[in-house]
Order: C-alpha cells, then sequence, then structure tokens
C-alpha cells in the first residue's frame, strides 16, 4: 500500500491534471494505516522494527496530506471548468461528495440562467438545511474567488524537473543558478530539499 501511495502522491505533485485513483483507494489506506498503528503500539519502543514503522507512519501522514490537498484543489478546477464529473478517476468517497456539487453548481447556474432572464421563480426545497447551504456557499466562494499566493525567490543550486506549484501553475524546468520566484510553499519544501535557497529581493 505504501508504494502505491508513494505512486499516486507524486503523480499529483508532479502532474496538472487529475490523475485516477482506484475506488477503494481510500478504504485499503484506512486500514493501512489502522495496521501501522496497532503495530506502532508494540511494548518494545525501541526495537527496530517499531522505529521504522514509525518513520514510515510520518512519510504516509505527510504524502497523505498533500494528495488530498492536491486533489481538492484539481477536482474543483475539473469541475467547474468542464462540469462533468471525472467518474472513472474518483474513488467511491470522491464520486459520493462531487455529484453533491454538481448538484449545486448545475442548480445556481439555473438559477442565475433564469433570473437573468427575467423568469424568476421561487422553489423551496425543505431538504436543504441551512448548513448545507452555508457549506455550499462557501466551496462556491473558494471556487470563484482566486486564491493570493505568497511568492518567494530562489536561486535553484541543483536540477529538477517541472513542478506543480500551490496555486495550480506549472513551474520549471530549473538548471543550477537559475533564479525564479515560487508560491511560499513550494519554496519552503525545495529549501527544506537541498534542492535551492531563498534569495533576498531588495
Amino acid at each position: 500500500m505504501y508504494n502505491e501511495l508513494y505512486a499516486a502522491w507524486r503523480r499529483e505533485i508532479e502532474e496538472a491534471s487529475l490523475g485516477g485513483l482506484p475506488p477503494d483507494f481510500y478504504s485499503r489506506l484506512a486500514d493501512y494505516l489502522s495496521h501501522i498503528s496497532e503495530e506502532n503500539r508494540a511494548p518494545d519502543k525501541k526495537s527496530v522494527k517499531v522505529n521504522l514503522l514509525d518513520h514510515e507512519a510520518c512519510n504516509v501522514e505527510r504524502m497523505l496530506e498533500e494528495l488530498l490537498k492536491a486533489r481538492y484543489k484539481k477536482l474543483i478546477k475539473t469541475i467547474t471548468q468542464s462540469q462533468k464529473l471525472p467518474s472513472e478517476l474518483l474513488t467511491i468517497e470522491e464520486a459520493k461528495m462531487c455529484s453533491n456539487f454538481m448538484s449545486f453548481t448545475g442548480a445556481y447556474q439555473k438559477f442565475t440562467k433564469e433570473l437573468m432572464g427575467g423568469h424568476f421563480q421561487i422553489q423551496v426545497q425543505d431538504q436543504t438545511s441551512p448548513e448545507q447551504i452555508q457549506t455550499a456557499a462557501q466551496i462556491f466562494v473558494k471556487v470563484v474567488t482566486e486564491p493570493k499566493h505568497k511568492r518567494v525567490a530562489l536561486r535553484f543550486i541543483k536540477n529538477i524537473p517541472g513542478i506543480i506549484g500551490a496555486d495550480m501553475k506549472t513551474y520549471g524546468p530549473f538548471k543550477i543558478e537559475d533564479v525564479a520566484t515560487l508560491p511560499a510553499e513550494n519554496a519552503k519544501m525545495l529549501v527544506k530539499q537541498g534542492l535551492a535557497v531563498s534569495v533576498e529581493v531588495s
């Protein structure tokens, strides 16, 4: 499972398009995380096996967090641009959540079109709670508002291939001594990995 997660994480980080995941990916991943947690409860905390599992758990947590963030941003972008649900690329859980979002965007677009055309009709649906309306509104605001990412200037000390930034734009590839500005999230990671150093801009 670790190798499968690593491959999925790397694909989402490096490629601009949304990658596909098996329908049961998250359920199997949950079982895997549960297994690691149980193994880490071993009495001998100083054993080599426990130390390796602890290191593995940290890597899994970091990759999973970055994978989920990347997929969330790509899903929102894909759905709003194409108005289609890429069901063949989604897990069972993602497909269910996205279908709710598609229902909202479709209904809102229909409402906008009718209102602009002077054919406004009040339609009340008892099944929609205030909490659901608020959640949908928050998602809508996230989609239509372009996030502003703080940028950091870097000087590259190693050659690296192109990467997908936190703002979903492609940067690179970069060669040694290239200077560029990237979103702060990506810049921090590149500096931490010893691939670049920050540059003070006066």
